[in-house]
């Protein structure tokens, strides 16, 4: 599985982790789930049915929203 990171604009949960994710120097796709709305089912998949960003899957260990979120 990919390394991803879920967010949508205007969130600054999801910048301040990708900046975080970008110091450390991992490389993660980035999914805005704004502009890809139909991807939502598989991010609730993810998150056990909760609308909230950032969600960052690196492998298969998966953080929600792991310094705060933003509901979407």
């Amino acid at each position: 599985m990919a390394n991803t990171l879920w967010v949508k604009a205007d969130c600054p949960h999801c910048d301040e982790l990708r900046r975080e994710l970008a110091g450390r120097g991992l490389a993660v796709e980035e999914i805005d789930i704004e502009r890809n709305p139909h991807l939502i089912p598989e991010l609730l998949k993810i998150t056990g049915r909760r609308r909230i960003v950032p969600v960052l899957v690196l492998g298969t260990r998966i953080e929600v929203a792991p310094r705060g979120g933003s509901a979407f």
